[in-house]
């Protein structure tokens, strides 16, 4: 081997060597907090008008009704569920699980073409961490350089002071958090009662919430970015489904390298220097501790505060912003324009054809549903030359509104229904309602051991709302 091909070697194996380590450990496996430089530009301005939309959007939408529904509850405890302000019952479960499907699919074919955009701008570990707790942290302990400054000096009064402002903020907010987030569980009725009566009422739920306060404070307060870089899976996902065609920011190593140290009145393009001035802007303000200009990087959030520091560092130095931006590999390798690969277009076809059935369900799922089982152990019984069947209905009212409900046998023809109590069913909204009815027939109008028979369930306007398929036994017979 030649000493030039093994110098070459050596340089490929040390520039590569940061894939080796996670950005925010040291050698030893250390931790190594992350100070990062408060961003400002275009880009950040941008994220901060998209964070106030979303911050309203999550403490506003627990008091939002749609019919008297929350617009959005999860309760699994009570297994309670409305979705666009649609109730949602174990019965539906399969749309919800379609709809989950849809979701994952939705988020592969949004990184396959838009890479990480979604943890820089819409993940809630990065909006509550970077546009809440670290503009708390700006505001309490200062930017960059003071932090760093306060972190090595001693535990002094200006130290103690400081940290404990910090601290007692941080868990105040992740307090409020917490009692919002449990809103999207039991509502924020169920939760005002809870804190009025107090925890003495309610132990098991005080203990919850404080579980809950303390797992939001671990995670802002220390365990931070380390969320993005060793928790999170979805960083893993995306080595696996971008390509050179997906969008993420890159750094334009074409035109940046080689880099060096910026000099006034330096024709760099006839010194053969890049426009990168290894001013290390782009590494001071990333939120995860990476350098941008060794490549695409699991680590890598897209949150554009590298774009925003390169870009005002360019402008100063009279070069053309852009050095660092949101591309596509092939585009800074070739200059080639974005292109829909196969790949895209298969996937956005089975995605619209999911949401499409999805759609469907949702809309065709009726604002009731009976079943109609008989009793365990039961039997048929014969009386006046008239069979009879008893049966156990439930009754579930998906809308708002009261109903009037009948129960009508709508085939074998002939069915005589006896009810215990009265024959019109009064069913709230959002109700279910169990009961018993008894089914008779003529004997001779039932021909087999087990007759199939359909149950409607009809409203006081004669309309059918949902119909259900069950068997009617009689004695045995031997057809001939």
């Amino acid at each position: 081997m030649s000493a030039e091909s093994g110098n070459s070697q050596f340089v490929e194996i040390e520039n590569d060597t940061f894939r080796n380590s996670v950005g925010t450990m040291d050698e030893m496996g250390k931790r190594k907090w992350v100070f990062p430089r408060k961003p400002k530009g275009k880009y950040t301005n941008y994220r901060n008008y998209a964070s106030y939309i979303m911050l309203a959007i999550f403490f506003g939408l627990p008091f939002v009704k749609i019919n008297g529904n929350p617009f959005l509850l999860i309760n699994v405890i009570d297994r309670r569920f409305f979705i666009l302000g649609q109730p949602f019952y174990l019965q539906d479960f399969f749309i919800l699980a379609l709809g989950a499907v849809t979701s994952v699919i939705f988020v592969m074919l949004f990184t396959v073409v838009f890479g990480r955009i979604f943890c820089g701008w819409l993940c809630p570990q990065t909006l509550f961490m970077e546009m809440v707790f670290r503009k708390i942290e700006y505001l309490i302990e200062g930017d960059r350089n003071k932090q760093m400054k306060l972190d090595r000096q001693e535990w002094d009064a200006e130290k103690i002071r400081k940290r404990l402002i910090k601290w007692s903020v941080f868990a105040f907010i992740s307090m409020i958090i917490a009692h919002f987030m449990f809103m999207y569980i039991v509502g924020y009725e169920e939760l005002f009662r809870i804190m009025s009566e107090g925890p003495q009422e309610h132990p098991l739920k005080f203990i919850t919430m404080i579980f809950f306060t303390m797992t939001f404070y671990f995670v802002f307060a220390w365990l931070r970015e380390q969320v993005c870089t060793l928790v999170c899976p979805y960083g893993r996902l995306q080595g696996v489904l971008i390509d050179k065609q997906t969008i993420n920011v890159y750094y334009d190593f074409k035109r940046g390298e080689g880099r060096s140290k910026w000099r006034n009145n330096e024709d760099r393009k006839a010194a053969g220097k890049g426009d990168c001035i290894d001013c290390h802007q782009c590494v001071v303000v990333c939120p995860t501790g990476i350098d941008i200009r060794n490549g695409q990087q699991l680590e890598c959030v897209n949150c554009t505060a590298c774009i925003d520091a390169c870009d005002e560092v360019m402008e100063k130095v009279g070069l053309p912003k852009g050095l660092v931006r949101y591309a596509t590999e092939a585009e800074i390798e070739n200059q080639d324009s974005f292109k829909f690969t196969s790949r895209m277009k298969v996937t956005t076809v089975f995605l619209a054809l999911l949401i499409g059935f999805l759609g469907f369900l949702m809309y065709d799922r009726g604002s009731m549903e009976a079943k109609f089982i008989k009793p365990a152990g039961s039997t048929f019984f014969i009386k006046d030359g008239k069979i009879t069947n008893t049966f156990i209905y439930t009754l579930l009212n998906k809308s708002n509104e009261k109903k009037t409900l009948t129960i009508k046998v709508m085939t074998p023809a002939h069915a005589e229904i006896s009810y215990f109590g009265s024959e019109k069913i009064i069913l709230k909204g959002d109700q279910i309602l169990k009961g018993n009815i008894n089914i008779t027939f003529p004997e001779e109008d039932i021909k087999l051991s087990k007759q199939n028979m359909v149950i409607g369930v009809f409203d006081e306007k004669g309309e059918m709302l949902d119909s259900f398929e069950t068997t009617f036994e009689g004695p045995f017979k031997l057809l001939l």
